[in-house]
């Protein structure tokens, strides 16, 4: 019971969050999440990392590191998308069978897909920066891989 009352109360406070800063209307904020959250803008960020990676390492360590990323974040997405999502069931909060989708401001009609929890780009963020992380033990590097995600 005391479980399910701290789950319950975490995604009411989560909700109000939501719909807090949705809520903010600030038209920025719109142009500035909608671009940042596409796949392409992050390219430049994933092509530093690989060549500071080929800079620092021998090329073969650096192919296996790029195909240990891959497989990285592959991994932390299916485990999200196929695994974890169909068992959580949570609908997104822009989906149309969740209750407070009506209060939930829509930007450029993407309302994304059926469930959002957990995040896939999270996720795929996270695995990509702790494996940064524990390749390279630089402490100014660390901070800002470790900042990015967050």
């Amino acid at each position: 019971m005391i479980l399910t009352d701290v789950l319950s109360r975490l995604v009411e406070m989560d909700t109000d969050l939501l719909l807090a800063i949705n809520g903010w209307r600030a038209e920025w904020a719109d142009y500035f999440m909608y671009a940042f959250s596409g796949r392409w803008i992050w390219v430049p960020m994933y092509a530093a990392i690989f060549y500071v990676i080929v800079r620092n390492f021998h090329w073969k360590v650096a192919i296996g590191c790029a195909i240990a990323v891959a497989l990285t974040i592959t991994f932390a997405d299916q485990m999200g998308a196929t695994v974890i999502r169909p068992l959580v069931c949570r609908p997104r909060p822009a989906n149309l069978e969740n209750p407070i989708s009506g209060l939930v401001q829509i930007v450029n009609g993407y309302r994304g897909g059926r469930y959002g929890f957990p995040s896939c780009h999270a996720a795929n963020t996270f695995g990509l920066t702790f494996f940064v992380f524990y390749l390279f033990r630089n402490r100014a590097l660390n901070w800002f891989i470790m900042a990015w995600p967050s």
